[in-house]
């Protein structure tokens, strides 16, 4: 029985408490109000002395294949829509890009930029937590299309908006240049190599035909050697025939003078000479044997030595030399090295000289207007925020109500708890 009495006064003493507090805070409300103002007053002024903070973002997206196919259809140089993307974000994110467009428009920086402060100083702290450069890949969001989102924090008294907008044309300017010194070095490039293939197969040909044409005239050369030393030859054999022929004279005419034989007569003819000769004769001599010169009698035979000696060439009596000075002369003249010589534009009869020359003349008009090139398409231009993102006051004003009223409170109790422990010594 003593338990249950015990627990009736311990609850009715701490009901009793909570009353005495409650009292407590009532009379000492003005406290409360106090202390709740002091830190509504701190976070007012806070509010009002920070600097404020604007967010601004823009939206890029890729723009389709058929604005690229300038481009790409002069097959030197590749570029995908989403390619296209991807380079502008990267230079979105690179902090030399960066410095580049400000160090161009020092103007933006100037209100951060104290009296002899480097620009290069003021964009390190500005870039610190300025920008923010997401991509959002439509497969892992609602997004349909792939999207770069650009967004720039910054204080007030700085143009957020010209600064997205200008940097968005700046990096898109940027890219368009990149992408027409590299396509123009490729187009360069292209144009040397195809040149230098060309000169190559020019050499090629120059030597080629250089060593034709001393084939066909050593060939030339050769066949009038070989000819001349057959002429020779024929002459020196026909010289040595006519002297043995003129021998071969003196010794018929030596012995047609033995026998008497003045003119042409025959063995027969000689036999029956000294026999006395009665009407009318026919002989008929058939006689296998070659009858000897000297039965042509002394005065044919002396005038045929006499015609030899006095010949002063014995071309004609060989049709082998007339044939001979023939071929000599048609090797007078080469007029296959001669035409070959005379070819003033070689190029006309290299292989594949037509195409060759097709791509040079495709290279040297390839002409692409990079100033309508669309790398990207701005989908959501950089507008003026509403109002700044830091400070919220409503929040800061909100949040220090509720922490003045936590703090007053905790101040009237601290206060009653101290005076409860001084009565409680002075009992004692």
């Amino acid at each position: 029985m003593t338990i249950p009495a015990t627990t009736v006064n311990e609850a009715q003493h701490e009901v009793a408490e909570v009353k005495e507090i409650i009292s407590s805070l009532w009379d000492q409300r003005a406290l409360i109000l106090l202390v709740t103002a002091l830190t509504v007053a701190t976070a007012i002024a806070y509010t009002l002395w920070t600097t404020p903070e604007y967010e601004v973002d823009t939206s890029i997206r890729a723009v389709a294949l058929a604005d690229l196919d300038e481009l790409n259809e002069s097959e030197l140089y590749k570029l995908l829509p989403k390619d296209a993307l991807t380079r502008l974000g990267a230079s979105m994110q690179s902090y030399d890009v960066r410095l580049t467009f400000f160090k161009a428009h020092p103007q933006y920086l100037a209100p951060l930029q104290l009296p002899g402060q480097p620009i290069e100083e003021t964009f390190d702290v500005f870039n610190e937590k300025a920008f923010t450069v997401e991509s959002i890949d439509p497969k892992k969001s609602t997004s349909l299309t792939e999207t770069i989102h650009l967004r720039l924090r910054y204080p007030k008294g700085i143009d957020g908006v010209g600064i997205v907008k200008d940097f968005t044309t700046f990096v898109i300017n940027s890219e368009k240049e990149k992408i027409a010194s590299s396509f123009q070095t490729l187009v360069t490039n292209r144009t040397v190599q195809i040149e230098k293939k060309l000169q190559s197969k020019k050499s090629a040909y120059e030597a080629e035909k250089t060593s034709k044409i001393a084939q066909l005239l050593e060939k030339d050369q050769l066949q009038k050697q070989l000819l001349q030393d057959e002429l020779k030859a024929l002459r020196q054999e026909l010289q040595a025939r006519r002297q043995n022929r003129i021998k071969e004279l003196d010794e018929a005419i030596f012995i047609a003078k033995k026998l008497g034989i003045v003119k042409p007569t025959t063995p027969s003819a000689l036999g029956d000479g000294d026999q006395a000769r009665s009407g009318s004769m026919m002989r008929t001599e058939v006689n296998n044997q070659k009858i000897p010169l000297y039965f042509l009698g002394q005065l044919a035979l002396e005038a045929e030595r006499t015609t030899l000696e006095t010949r002063r060439s014995d071309d004609f009596t060989e049709p082998r030399i007339d044939a001979i000075q023939k071929e000599l002369s048609l090797l007078e003249h080469n007029r296959e090295a001669t035409i070959l010589k005379e070819r003033d534009t070689p190029e006309l009869f290299l292989k594949d000289f037509a195409e060759i020359r097709g791509e040079l003349t495709h290279l040297k008009h390839l002409n692409v207007d990079f100033s309508k090139l669309d790398l990207a398409r701005v989908d959501k231009e950089a507008s003026i925020p509403t109002s700044p993102i830091k400070p919220k006051k409503a929040l800061i004003v909100g949040f220090s109500l509720i922490l003045g009223l936590i703090l007053g409170i905790g101040v009237v109790i601290l206060r009653r708890a101290l005076r409860s422990l001084r009565t409680t010594g002075v009992d004692r």
